[in-house]
């Protein structure tokens, strides 16, 4: 029994392999290529795999950690034929993202480490942040937990309205101000509200601009500063959103937003109906960040608590 059957059910499962179609259809045809007409795993089909990966959007530093890990296996094991391959590398690949500090016992309705809990909701415009926050707010309060938002994207009128729709949709409170406030002081109101009111979970959402990682850092350092003023110990997550169809791209992102904060955790967008989820597999090994979240779709359901056996088994599963 896997973990989604533990946490979710079957319709999640569902969930999970119908949104990764695309994924492994792209994924597996280069893989397939690779080893066709080949008995025996040698340097050829090794090269031919790491094309393969690389091309699946699994990204070159990840691809050749894989690699050397097969390299050393079919090394050690002497012979090894191309058949055994699906296994060994569903192996390898879980084995590999299994070493990143990443909480694989989470979920919605575990006790929180502190209460209010605060997360910082990170990401670029249009990656699907503002979704992401409505999704997390709903999956919270489907737990139990009391969630207010705190609407601290205020260079963009269409940010606080998107988010109060979505507070509306789920029907949590929210914490705003006019287009062009101070971000922060949005964010120290939030903070201060949720704990005189009581909140379980307090979800700050910030400005997506990438064009002055400078100006990002300090934004961001300013939020931190403020909220540290009412709770010492927030932001308890700094959350970053991905945008999954964007391959390598998002990969670009990642870098910008974990040298401009301390990033604890990702979510990763828009994996349904992409052929390039395999860029999961390259972001939570490259910045060994843990995937906590990952979107399948646009209703409040669709985002999983990510588990990295479970996206593996999926991955290689085309029944």
């Amino acid at each position: 029994m896997g973990f989604f059957d533990k946490i979710f059910g079957r319709k999640e499962k569902e969930t999970l392999d119908q949104g990764l179609q695309k994924t492994k259809e792209n994924f597996f045809s280069k893989i397939t290529k690779a080893v066709a007409g080949k008995s025996t795993v040698d340097t050829e089909v090794l090269d031919e795999l790491e094309e393969a990966l690389v091309g699946a959007d699994v990204g070159v530093d990840t691809t050749v950690k894989i690699i050397d890990r097969i390299e050393k296996r079919v090394a050690r094991d002497k012979y090894l034929n191309t058949s055994e391959l699906n296994g060994l590398l569903q192996e390898e690949i879980t084995q590999l993202l299994v070493d990143a500090p990443t909480n694989n016992s989470y979920s919605f309705q575990q006790e929180l480490p502190a209460t209010p809990y605060v997360i910082l909701v990170v990401g670029v415009n249009g990656v699907g942040k503002t979704t992401t926050i409505g999704k997390l707010a709903y999956n919270f309060k489907k737990a139990g937990k009391k969630v207010l938002l705190g609407a601290a994207d205020t260079f963009r009128a269409a940010a606080v309205d998107q988010l109060t729709i979505w507070s509306d949709r789920v029907g949590v409170d929210i914490v705003k101000q006019e287009m062009g406030s101070d971000p922060a002081a949005v964010a120290f109101d939030t903070v201060q509200s949720g704990v005189a009111k009581g909140y379980d979970v307090i979800i700050i959402d910030t400005a997506g601009r990438l064009h002055n990682k400078a100006h990002l850092m300090e934004e961001l350092s300013k939020i931190r500063r403020v909220v540290q003023k009412v709770i010492p110990q927030a932001p308890h997550e700094v959350l970053l959103v991905l945008d999954g169809s964007t391959g390598q791209n998002a990969l670009e992102q990642a870098r910008h937003f974990t040298a401009a904060t301390d990033v604890t955790a990702l979510a990763i967008t828009k994996l349904d109906g992409t052929a390039k989820g395999g860029v999961v597999l390259a972001i939570a090994s490259q910045f060994q960040i843990p995937v906590k979240f990952i979107g399948m779709g646009e209703k409040m359901e669709d985002l999983l608590v990510f588990d990295k056996r479970e996206f593996v088994r999926s991955l290689f599963n085309m029944v």
